[in-house]
């Protein structure tokens, strides 16, 4: 769809959707930006979603979050959330050059990397971050986040303080627990396991299976399952999980999400190019549904007022996968992190800075 057609649907979905803000709670406003909610996509296609035996909307099977959209938007789009096709198949063959061209034979008589280099763990053989932008609703997306407008984090001075002291604490090696969680296979790198679910690298796959009282999100990376209690309130006197506290409820044809009360050491996450911090009690709403027998929408808005200067919300499509997940081995017999305790201990010894945890520092 195209110039004037294009116009007038966008401008009919806002008004709708400025409608259904005024007299029901379902869909939210966050600053400049509505969130649309994902029951309006699927009326709007028709879709009509099945039920399981229970009578909940049906989201059980396995599902991918891979795509090249990262978090935040970068400045290349000049503040376009949407692109056009023809803006993104060019983006896409960049990436698919780049990533032929790290997959061609190694030259068997290239120099040495210099010392104290950081040689990064793997090539583009091991990646699978995909290779389209995220569609959604037949827009092709610059950035997982959608408010706020510009597709940044929202950082407080007092949330750029809280991140950039726990990416100081990433240089530590004094002992196994300072080092990040998914070097210690406690839990994936990133935020696969969510919430928010985000894609990273590889592994970005997520089984959802349901039952009346509970609905686990396997996710591929590290097998990290979060068990969402339904129709349950937050335990009292809180717990901290490992992903947090998760309750959920059914709105319509959607399941929703409330999730806080997390772990202190999960408070660093990252995203392909991105990282964001999050506090134990940051509150994390999400909202899956089903618009397509291959599609999920997924909705999340992240609440944090300890780090964020209001709360900031993206959408992204989980797409249906056929394979099965299977069993994350995570570091063989975890050998790898002695190898790197051992290393710092080598440079402690004679005197010399570590290689930097993050490759290209």
């Amino acid at each position: 769809m195209t110039g004037q057609n294009s116009f007038l649907r966008n401008i009919t979905m806002l008004f709708s959707v400025f409608i259904r803000h005024t007299v029901s709670t379902s869909a939210f406003a966050l600053g400049a930006f509505i969130i649309v909610p994902a029951t309006a996509y699927a009326a709007e296609s028709g879709y009509i979603t099945p039920l399981t035996e229970f009578g909940a909307p049906d989201l059980q099977g396995t599902w991918s979050l891979a795509t090249q959209t990262n978090l935040e938007r970068s400045d290349r789009f000049e503040g376009k959330l949407v692109i056009s096709q023809e803006e993104a198949l060019l983006i896409e063959a960049r990436v698919q050059a780049r990533n032929e061209a790290s997959n061609l034979p190694s030259d068997p008589d290239r120099e040495a990397p210099s010392a104290g280099r950081n040689v990064g763990g793997y090539n583009t053989f091991w990646m699978d971050p995909g290779e389209r932008l995220a569609v959604v609703n037949g827009e092709i997306r610059t950035s997982v986040l959608v408010d706020p407008a510009d597709g940044q984090l929202p950082y407080s001075e007092q949330g750029k303080a809280n991140f950039a002291a726990a990416m100081q604490r990433r240089q530590s090696y004094d002992g196994p627990e300072v080092r990040p969680l998914g070097e210690r296979c406690v839990v994936g790198f990133g935020s696969s396991g969510g919430p928010p679910k985000l894609p990273v690298l590889y592994n970005n796959l997520t089984q959802i299976v349901q039952t009346e009282s509970h609905v686990v999100l396997l996710a591929e990376m590290n097998h990290d399952a979060r068990i969402v209690r339904m129709n349950a309130e937050h335990q009292d006197p809180p717990l901290y999980p490992w992903l947090g506290d998760s309750i959920g409820y059914y709105e319509d044809n959607t399941l929703v999400v409330e999730t806080t009360n997390f772990h202190p050491q999960q408070s660093l996450r990252s995203s392909l190019e991105h990282r964001f911090y999050g506090s134990m009690q940051m509150k994390v709403t999400e909202r899956f549904t089903r618009t397509a027998d291959n599609t999920i929408l997924y909705q999340f808005t992240v609440d944090d007022p300890e780090n964020y200067s209001q709360p900031w919300s993206g959408e992204l499509p989980m797409n249906a996968n056929g394979e099965r997940v299977f069993e994350y081995a995570c570091h063989e017999g975890n050998y790898a992190l002695p190898g790197i305790l051992a290393g710092a201990r080598r440079a402690d010894s004679e005197g010399i800075d570590y290689a930097p945890t993050d490759p290209g520092q």
